[in-house]
């Protein structure tokens, strides 16, 4: 069974799926896919108005939906939270966009731009309160420094999560394939946010192309399975590479 800790499949809350139908689709996909769970991972930022006290009925509501389709796949919550929205967030609202629930490990997105310094002080800031970090799609906000960047949050104790659908090629490739081959890629997710357009819910082929780095080869099942499990659990979590 494979997990995307990173999609945006709850229907109408943000950018992600339109309505439900878009959302049960978006399930078809990633259960076609060999997906078992899924974090719904709303934004957690200051343009969208995701009120997080209403997300585990709006995660329990899909989950129903998607049962009545014929699928076993699992919607846990969770939420991609904007790292310069941290400060404003209190220990109980981190802890209710935690992966899967799991009191330990949220999804960070970096601000605007290539990554800097301001993002480590928000991942040491987090990690003060016990919170750690997965870092959303990195190869999105990437300077001429962003490995050395990524090491330094590796360093820290957080884990890099990288988009599945920009592995198998594409301009970004090259430089995420090199950053998994240094050891500083941890998660692979769809980033899905709708099964009319866009990146589909799926993260096979990502993984394939993990799979073809010698450096990875004999981790992939960790990358695939043990790894995210115990993201969601809210265990401490070491990679094996």
């Amino acid at each position: 069974m494979r997990y995307d800790l990173h999609c945006h499949i709850l229907p109408g809350i943000d950018d992600g799926a339109g309505d439900l139908e878009d959302s049960v689709a978006m399930a078809w996909q990633a259960d076609a896919d060999g997906v078992g769970v899924i974090a719904a991972t709303p934004h957690i930022r200051s343009d969208h108005d995701v009120v997080l006290d209403e997300l585990p009925a709006r995660v329990a509501e899909l989950n129903a939906a998607i049962l009545s389709a014929g699928l076993a796949i699992k919607i846990v919550t969770g939420g991609e939270v904007a790292a310069p929205d941290c400060d404003r967030l209190s220990d109980d609202e981190l802890h209710a966009v935690t992966l899967g629930g799991g009191g330990r490990w949220i999804l960070l997105e970096p601000g605007p731009g290539p990554m800097d310094d301001a993002l480590e002080a928000t991942v040491d800031a987090l990690h003060a309160r016990d919170v750690r970090c997965v870092i959303a799609h990195p190869e999105r906000h990437a300077g001429a420094d962003a490995a050395d960047r990524l090491a330094a949050l590796v360093a820290r104790g957080a884990l890099v999560q990288v988009t599945a659908g920009y592995l198998p090629g594409g301009d970004a490739a090259p430089t995420m394939l090199d950053w998994a081959a240094r050891g500083l890629v941890h998660v692979v997710s769809s980033d899905a946010h709708s099964a009319r357009f866009g990146r589909t819910a799926t993260v096979s082929e990502g993984l394939a192309a993990l799979a073809g780095l010698p450096e990875l080869a004999p981790h992939m099942d960790w990358i695939a399975h043990e790894g995210p499990r115990a993201i969601l659990a809210g265990e401490d979590v070491t990679p094996p590479f």
